[in-house]
């Protein structure tokens, strides 16, 4: 570097470089502009200054400056190099790359040993796994005394899939090395390579090797737990079942709570959790358990795994014991453990009879069943406090209010009552009586953070959006709720509030909500890239790769899922109704007005925009001083980032709204190709983008994934209406419709027929399902218009009760309140008879008493006051502006 120039200048560049790799980016600067005093063409130092001043947050200058400093010097790999670290800080790892490539081809002979490492963390963070795999080959040739290069080339093997590879290259390496045993400094990094090394014979299938390699260097290792759990884990698939059930056990001795240990224990026997269950494995399921009890007296795992296979009497006898000691001692989760029993209708018979004896006995005689001891007081209150999550879970409001109401009118003061009566609420419908239940427990004690979150998902789920931002800000930094909860990464809220404001018709509000949870997933991605030198000079290998192989499925979980279906929906609005530009708002405004009279309005709405501006620009100085102040005495703190557009109104303007859905499409369809959501929408953007078979593809995927569901045979039949109303193709097109022909021909139930035909089949089909029903309404509405009162007698004719009654019923569907939300809102838009859905709302009015969108007689927009049962709640919450808000 630098060897164009005179000696006393090569050093003022070797100052440069030391400056920029000390982060004293001053003093480089100081450096780089002597040089360029004598020589105001260099390019590497004008590069070197580029980048400096990237550092400094000047990036425009910084780009201007590497792009003259290469074109001045466009041979020299320091160019290509910073200019490749330019676009790395940048994120633009593709550029990058490049830039590397480039640099590294004007010199093949000498390669650049930086250059090749920071290639090769790019292509890892890109995962051009074979380019990656060549990169630390030529990085270990060069260097094939380093260590990192051995095991970087290993691990670039493995994730390339080829981990027999893998195993031959730590082997070699393993050759290389002089001593037996490596040094006390070294003993860690060295135990992690060998149990890498034993997880690469697995993965390859060499279990034996596996098993064998770790018993040879068992005295190596100093993860001693690990080893334990390996050996039993390789002694288990080689089915060698006696061995690995002694060393389960002893696993069990170490944490007799670890349910993976009871579930591999569980395979040692014999039993596998995915077969049914025969009365000789229950038998030996209740043997070992009888025996890990006795062993392990206080494993509460021990104690609850036998309610998962028990039955009868034996499943009545265990549930009896196992609760007992929960409701004596006063243990909210109770029945978090107990929900996955509800699985079996058997089960959750016997667990509601159970109960019920239990609130009977101590309501008789204070005493639990078959005993004489006396029971604190609070095992009362804890057993209807159980009961009411029971029937909530049942879907029964009533029984679920009348017992958190007594167990409210036993302990007043008990905080967790109240939250369970607002989930009792919410899930009857009525989220502004659910919202004030949480603000009363949040007033019981405002230092707990999980009661105050809990509210504001409440008032969130209300659409009292304001209210919960004040009350979320309570636990944030400063008072500063947005910037806090979105550095913090606060996905929950972002989702509940985006929801909120969808539901209220804010798109843009909504949007920026969503699009910030898909920015923490993009932080995450990038978080990674750090990982890739720390880990593999800390020798971290294991945890290494499953950090990659998470990453790799990263956006297939549930909040992501959850955001970009969200956004895909706002998108979809947006383009069936384009919002107003400002010019076109203007000219509504202006509609009707006197020439004097729209130029008053204009001078106002200048003076009304500069006193906005100077007002923004005096709060962001009040900001910097603020932030400065704290700096004096705190250290340096970087400033509160400024949003210029907080209520997402650019994310609305955008100009290709379908164009920005696909983006999210994509992801969806990579990462969660078996959901039904995915393709639903998948269908409605190539629909509106004419885009004929990629419609048709989503269709044939919803089959794949669900071929029973409703919404299937409406894609299906717009699809073919679509097909059918279409004009007569030109010769481009034709291609695709005799594709879409040949298709129809193979769909069963299609055929030949008619629409009209197959949509009646489908009816006569499912004439007991509410959604089935309604499908077939709103496609008889879209093939015949002129049939709507044939279309709405489809709807209202239908049959069922809602799960508040389920005791009461039998033969007929369950009715859940958002399938009704559902049909009331189709009645409303689709169906277009506002009396057939004001008949609709009454009906379902009697089936959900509780609910605020049905006007049900018990819910708190009915009442006039956020009141239910027996105890009102209005602390803390204008009742009036709460029930306004959502009515």
């Amino acid at each position: 570097m630098g060897t164009s120039l005179p000696p006393k200048e090569a050093n003022l560049f070797k100052l440069i470089v030391k400056s920029y790799e000390t982060k004293q980016y001053k003093k480089g600067l100081k450096a780089a502009d002597q040089i360029l005093k004598k020589f105001p063409e260099h390019g590497e130092t004008l590069a070197m200054k580029g980048l400096t001043l990237n550092c400094m947050d000047r990036k425009t200058e910084a780009y201007e400056l590497v792009r003259k400093g290469l074109k001045n010097d466009v041979k020299s790999h320091v160019c290509w190099h910073v200019y490749g670290l330019l676009y790395r800080s940048d994120r633009e790892y593709r550029e990058a790359i490049k830039c590397y490539r480039n640099a590294l081809r004007i010199d093949p002979e000498n390669k650049p040993i930086q250059i090749l490492r920071d290639l090769s963390l790019l292509q890892v963070q890109m995962r051009d796994l074979d380019g990656f795999v060549e990169t630390r080959r030529q990085l270990l040739t060069l260097k094939p005394n380093h260590r990192n290069n051995w095991i970087c080339f290993a691990i670039a093997q493995h994730l390339n899939s080829r981990a027999d590879i893998a195993v031959e290259i730590l082997q070699a390496y393993e050759g290389t090395l002089e001593e037996d045993f490596p040094p006390d400094n070294e003993r860690y990094e060295h135990s992690e390579m060998l149990l890498y090394k034993v997880s690469l014979l697995e993965e390859s299938g060499a279990l034996e090797k596996a098993l064998e390699e770790l018993r040879n260097k068992q005295a190596k290792i100093v993860d001693k737990l690990g080893v334990k759990e390996v050996t039993a884990g390789l002694l288990l698939k080689l089915n060698r079942f006696e061995e690995a059930e002694k060393g389960y056990r002893n696993l069990i001795e170490i944490c007799p709570d670890n349910t993976t240990y009871h579930e591999s224990l569980q395979k040692c026997i014999g039993i596998s959790q995915h077969d049914a269950r025969t009365e000789e494995d229950t038998a030996k399921l209740v043997l070992l358990y009888d025996d890990l009890r006795t062993k392990h007296p206080d494993s509460a795992v021990a104690k609850r795994m036998p309610l998962d296979f028990l039955e009868g009497d034996s499943f009545r006898r265990a549930l009896d014991k196992y609760i007992r000691p929960f409701l004596r001692k006063g243990v909210p989760s109770l029945f978090s453990a107990l929900r996955p029993l509800y699985s079996s209708s058997s089960r959750a018979i016997i667990l509601e009879e159970v109960i019920l004896e239990f609130e009977d006995s101590l309501r008789k005689t204070g005493c639990f069943p078959s005993s004489t001891e006396k029971e604190p007081p609070s095992a009362f209150m804890w057993i209807l406090y159980l009961l009411a999550q029971h029937f909530d879970r049942k879907r029964d409001v009533e029984r679920a209010v009348e017992k958190i109401d007594e167990a409210i009118k036993h302990t007043p003061t008990a905080i967790d009552l109240y939250l369970v009566k607002g989930r009792i609420l919410k899930h009857a419908g009525d989220p502004v009586a659910a919202a004030s239940l949480a603000d009363e427990a949040r007033t019981m004690d405002l230092a707990d953070r999980f009661v105050n979150s809990e509210c504001v998902k409440r008032m969130l789920q209300a659409d009292q959006v304001e209210l919960a931002e004040k009350t979320a800000a309570l636990f944030t930094k400063d008072g500063d709720q947005h910037n806090n909860l979105y550095d913090m990464q606060c996905m929950w809220y972002e989702l509940a509030s985006g929801d909120s404001h969808f539901r209220q018709g804010a798109l843009g509000k909504a949007l920026k909500k969503f699009v910030a949870v898909e920015k923490h997933y993009n932080d995450m991605t990038e978080d990674q890239f750090d990982f890739h030198t720390y880990c593999l000079r800390k020798m971290t290998l294991r945890a290494y790769v499953h950090m990659l192989r998470f990453q790799d499925r990263l956006h297939s979980f549930p909040f992501f899922y959850r955001a970009a279906c969200s956004a895909i929906r706002c998108y979809l609005c947006i383009y069936d109704s384009p919002p107003k530009t400002a010019v076109e708002e203007e000219e509504a405004v202006n509609a009707g007005l006197t020439p004097s009279e729209r130029k008053k309005l204009r001078q106002k709405s200048r003076k009304a925009e500069a006193r906005a501006k100077k007002e923004a620009e005096k709060a962001k100085e009040e900001e910097k001083a603020s932030n400065a102040s704290k700096g004096a005495k705190k250290g340096t703190q970087a400033p509160k980032p400024f949003d210029n557009d907080p209520d997402g109104e650019q994310l609305v303007h955008v100009e290709d709204p379908l164009g920005e859905a696909l983006k999210y499409l994509k992801l969806l369809q990579m990462h969660s190709p078996d959901s039904l959501e995915t393709h639903l929408l998948a269908f409605e953007i190539y629909m509106r983008r004419q885009k004929v078979l990629l419609a048709f593809q989503a269709i044939k995927r919803l089959i794949r994934v669900n071929s029973d569901h409703p919404d299937i045979h409406h894609c299906l039949c717009r699809f073919y209406n679509m097909v059918d109303n279409k004009p007569e193709p030109d010769s481009t097109d034709k291609l695709v419709w005799e594709v879409v022909a040949a298709e129809r021909s193979l769909l069963r139930d299609f055929g030949d027929r008619t629409l009209l035909e197959i949509n009646k089949d489908f009816l006569d089909c499912h004439t007991d399902s509410l959604l089935h029903r309604v499908v077939a309404a709103e496609v008889l509405q879209l093939l015949s218009p002129g049939e709507k009162d044939a279309s709405v007698k489809i709807v209202l004719d239908s049959r069922g009760f809602s799960y508040q009654r389920f005791r009461f019923c039998s033969g007929e569907e369950k009715w859940e309140l958002k399938q009704c939300m559902t049909v009331h809102k189709k009645l409303q838009s689709v169906l277009d008879d506002p009396d057939a859905a004001e008949r609709w709302r009454a009906r379902c009015a009697q089936l959900f008493p509780y609910s605020t969108y049905f006007k049900g007689l018990k819910s708190s927009s009915m009442t006039g006051s956020v009141e239910s049962g027996t105890v009102a709640v209005d602390r803390g919450i204008d009742t009036h502006d709460a029930v306004n808000s959502t009515s």
